[in-house]
């Protein structure tokens, strides 16, 4: 992969839920060009940064490569205009490949997720892809939060088998000791839940807790990512590849989320001070 200062105009392509995108952002620091375009999911597009960000849908790639279908006018000359173009969108479609290869566009396209079984986390094995080094750390500025005392509660996550029993949230919320806020999306049922439309908001305002507490799931990569303390309870999937990377992250695990314990998650809960 050639290195960010040998290229003017770069295109990355990263489709994805959230935590996969979030563990994707050093890898695309280190891609940053002269120019950089970033083509992410609507829901991401706030939470790029350090570049011109767009939504997927809103290019018309998804229509290039199916049969008998012509995609948007200025498309093919749109991508023609990069040097390199780094797709995590793709790797799958075989017609998707063929048809940027035939045309001649500078694609070069990376694994989506890493191999099953592999040992590697997830933010370091997207950053070695495209020419990095080190241990890989997602983060999002959101300028200096101003500490608040009180823990914020996401007990959702975009799998129901990642999703901690509600009621063990509920007893966790009763028995810290400072006020908690709970919060959600907004297609997920709780009553009186912080919500929020855009992620960087979201994101800033988990700046501001003591400590959030959630399941392996997009939004606590994303409390991780913008500082805050966080404790993550992982189930089915191995922390080892998918935990959240933060200066102050705890992960409760066992080998089903029903081993995990309340009192676990209120230990890790009570490690950050409210002056963290």
């Amino acid at each position: 992969m050639s290195s960010r200062n040998c290229v003017a105009r770069r295109l990355i392509i990263r489709p994805g839920g959230i935590g996969d995108c979030i563990l994707s952002l050093p890898a695309i620091e280190y891609l940053r060009a002269d120019e950089t375009e970033v083509w992410v999911p609507s829901a991401i597009v706030p939470l790029i940064r350090c570049a011109e960000a767009r939504a997927i849908r809103s290019t018309g790639i998804d229509l290039l490569g199916l049969p008998g279908v012509e995609p948007p006018p200025g498309l093919i000359a749109k991508l023609r205009s990069f040097e390199s173009i780094v797709s995590w969108y793709g790797a799958n479609r075989a017609e998707f490949r063929e048809r940027t290869g035939a045309i001649g566009l500078p694609f070069q396209f990376m694994d989506a997720l890493p191999e099953p079984g592999a040992k590697t986390h997830a933010a370091d094995f997207f950053l070695k892809q495209v020419g990095g080094q080190g241990f890989a750390v997602p983060r999002i500025e959101c300028g200096r939060a101003v500490r608040g005392d009180f823990a914020a509660i996401h007990p959702f996550s975009g799998s129901r088998r990642k999703n901690w029993p509600l009621e063990r949230f509920r007893e966790i919320a009763a028995r810290l000791e400072m006020p908690v806020r709970w919060c959600a999306g907004p297609e997920e049922a709780l009553d009186n839940a912080v919500r929020f439309d855009n992620l960087y908001e979201l994101g800033c305002w988990l700046a501001s807790a003591r400590v959030y507490i959630g399941n392996d799931s997009g939004i606590t990569h994303l409390a991780a990512a913008v500082g805050a303390p966080v404790v993550a309870i992982f189930g089915p999937t191995d922390p080892v590849v998918w935990a959240p990377r933060g200066e102050r992250v705890s992960v409760v695990c066992g080998d089903s989320l029903d081993e995990v314990w309340v009192d676990e998650v209120l230990a890790a809960a009570h490690r950050w001070p409210a002056t963290v």
